[in-house]
């Protein structure tokens, strides 16, 4: 039996499905929301935060005309999920479901959405609790709200679609999240000049369910592959394949260095700037004048930087090779 992973194409080994003795299960892992391991256990992926404010948002429209109790929302990879909502009379409230990732902050937050019937078009309003830069940015300007171009799209998809569902002219929704402020503290998000509430991404609309199991199934794969790259998240995982068609493509995330440890054959580290820089270098960022390595990448003294950093990796790690890739797939840095 061939179980194939639709959100990241990979197909799972068949040892890996004979373990699996559940059939509710294997269906979970062919539809997606699932996640096959190499023990045979099936882990539930969670939602985004942009998926969970899209369904907020689409129900709150929906219900202008009925109450509602669930909503399905279109994810950026694709697939079609069905959320659980407490929705009347345009107010809407959607909960962050954080799958079996068992570190999820967000996990179990309220996202209140309102919608108004408007006479055309469809209007997003960021409210109270979704976080907003506090500085300019390579990608947003100081003042934006901390939502990402993915998530977005998934929320005014959304919107449209219930706009169209309903028949009315247009809607402009507001969205809150109560707790914002106090979780957003508690991020990443005031290191990278995010203050008053969370950021609300998403590039798939599904979050990983990083535990111990998954780990191992994924350094199973890198040992068992002759020719690997690793790479640190979505976008570099997209690249990799486009870069590298005949290797085995492995998200590790942060897990750079076990990636490298566990890899037999030959080994590629592919992705963003941030996450390898910082491995290669964990105080690259020091003395520079700059919060985030994304910022970083737009200073006169970046090429230099980074070529610094390739010759420290070919030191100390010979065998391997990392290429490092900007947002639009171009090539900063290669060690070749």
């Amino acid at each position: 039996m061939t179980v194939r992973d639709p959100v990241t194409g990979f197909e799972y080994p068949e040892r890996w499905v004979e373990a699996c003795t559940d059939e509710n299960d294997l269906l979970q892992a062919e539809s997606g929301f699932g996640v096959l391991t190499s023990s045979g256990k099936v882990l539930r992926r969670g939602l985004t935060t942009g998926t969970t404010a899209a369904a907020a948002c689409k129900a709150a429209v929906l219900s202008l005309l009925s109450p509602l109790s669930t909503v399905a929302v279109r994810l950026p990879c694709g697939l079609a999920a069905v959320l659980p909502v407490e929705a009347e009379g345009g107010r809407a409230v959607a909960r962050k479901d954080p799958g079996d990732y068992r570190d999820d902050i967000t996990g179990g937050l309220a996202f209140e959405a309102t919608a108004v019937e408007t006479g055309e078009g469809i209007v997003f309003v960021a409210g109270p609790g979704i976080g907003r830069f506090i500085r300019d940015t390579p990608r947003y300007a100081k003042g934006d709200p901390a939502v990402s171009a993915t998530a977005g799209w998934c929320i005014e998809n959304a919107i449209r679609e219930a706009v169209e569902e309903t028949g009315i002219a247009g809607a402009r929704v507001t969205l809150a999240i109560p707790r914002g402020a106090e979780i957003g503290a508690q991020t990443l998000n005031p290191r990278v000049g995010v203050e008053g509430g969370i950021s609300v991404l998403g590039s798939t609309g599904l979050v990983e369910p990083w535990d111990d199991h998954l780990t191992e199934s994924a350094f199973a794969r890198i040992a068992g592959a002759d020719r690997v790259v690793l790479t640190t998240g979505r976008l570099g995982l997209r690249y990799s394949r486009m870069l590298f068609p005949g290797h085995e493509v492995v998200l590790v995330g942060k897990h750079l260095r076990r990636g490298l440890e566990a890899a037999r054959g030959e080994v590629i580290l592919c992705g963003l700037p941030a996450l390898i820089l910082k491995f290669i270098d964990p105080s690259i960022l020091e003395d520079t004048g700059h919060a985030t390595v994304e910022e970083l990448a737009v200073s006169p003294h970046f090429s230099a930087i980074v070529e610094g950093a390739l010759r420290t990796f070919r030191e100390r790690f010979p065998g391997a090779r990392v290429v490092i890739v900007d947002r639009e797939g171009g090539i900063v840095g290669d060690s070749g």
